[in-house]
């Protein structure tokens, strides 16, 4: 399989905002790609204990830096790695991707439970920096995700410029308890296909 993946020599991946590095679907996705060098990443406030996310500027800078640091202990080019993570870690590493004066160089993008709304809010303004993605984009949501209809997040993932790819969990919420097998075929089947078309 390693040999499908081309140039991909890499991934970092980041938690949403109340989990850390070791949540379940994210060490399955470590275990499921071997040989693929992953790295697991908690945001600076999991790793001064505090519960609270720090702002988006911090987040950001954490997600830039730890795809560099990545990159030189891995001897790859950040665009032989594909980041991303679950709701706000995928989030944060969209914005990077998309960042208006230095976007950063990626070998593509995994979005899984994109954070598009916040309940009860039906535009919280997190979809305009999508269209200035460019990387090959996976979605992996439930559809019964609390922070979006099926139908915005279709409309919110056309605005990607890099191919898309969109999968669905049937009746899972925005947590996806108790589907992470499932979010690692995704990503693995992704990343297989991904490496079809970059060879």
């Amino acid at each position: 399989m390693a040999s499908k993946r081309g140039r991909i020599g890499g991934m970092v991946l980041f938690p949403s905002a109340g989990a850390d590095r070791n949540h379940s679907s994210l060490v399955l996705l470590e275990n499921r790609l071997k040989p693929l060098r992953v790295a697991r990443v908690d945001f600076p406030y999991r790793r001064a204990g505090r519960r609270a996310p720090d702002r988006a500027p911090v987040l950001m800078d954490c997600v830039r830096e730890e795809v560099e640091r990545a990159a030189k202990r891995w001897k790859l080019p950040t665009s032989s790695i594909v980041i991303g993570g679950r709701s706000m870690g995928g989030r944060m590493c969209s914005m990077v991707v998309a960042d208006e004066e230095d976007p950063l160089d990626v070998g593509g993008l995994i979005l899984i439970s994109y954070p598009l709304n916040p309940p009860g809010k039906v535009d919280a303004g997190r979809a305009a920096h999508l269209g200035r993605i460019r990387v090959p984009t996976l979605f992996v949501s439930g559809t019964r995700d609390q922070f979006f209809t099926p139908a915005q997040l279709r409309a919110a993932a056309r605005r990607v410029k890099g191919a898309r790819t969109m999968t669905w969990i049937d009746n899972k919420r925005h947590d996806l308890k108790g589907a992470d097998e499932v979010i690692a075929d995704h990503v693995e089947s992704w990343l297989s296909d991904l490496g079809s078309r970059r060879t």
